[in-house]
């Protein structure tokens, strides 16, 4: 028994989808500005892909004909900038975010900022600690 039509049809079209969406369609390319900062392009990519199809009796030899279709449709969106500098990593949005999980991925990086600055705080504030206790005898 060979492969159904609908098959390679659908085949076609998401290798399609594929050439089109990668990880460099979501976060571009870094731009690296003179005073050392580097910005980094951040889009939204949504994606949505329909296929169908029918096998039809023929009237005269009596086998069956396919009849199908398919179709995708790609929507890129920028949604901001990832801006890094010196060692810190801020999101610039483009417009005002429209949900709640949006402004929670747009704080990610300060928020791991701030994580590692207070455990870096908290390393030195235990190695500070650890030096006094040293230099303090009974």
């Amino acid at each position: 028994m060979s492969e159904h039509p609908i098959n390679s049809l659908m085949d076609t079209t998401m290798r399609k989808i594929r050439e089109l969406v990668n990880a460099n369609t979501i976060v571009g390319d870094p731009i690296t500005t003179p005073d050392g900062m580097t910005i980094i392009p951040i889009s939204k990519v949504s994606y949505g892909f329909a296929s169908g199809g029918s096998d039809l009796p023929t009237k005269k030899d009596n086998r069956e004909c396919f009849g199908g279709g398919s179709g995708a449709g790609v929507t890129i969106t920028p949604i901001g900038f990832l801006s890094i500098a010196d060692g810190k990593v801020k999101m610039i949005p483009i417009e005002k975010f429209d949900s709640p999980v949006d402004r929670a991925v747009s704080m990610i990086p300060e928020v791991a900022d701030k994580i590692t600055g207070f455990i870096k705080k908290r390393k030195n504030d235990e190695t500070d600690l650890e030096s006094d206790l040293e230099d303090f005898e009974l």
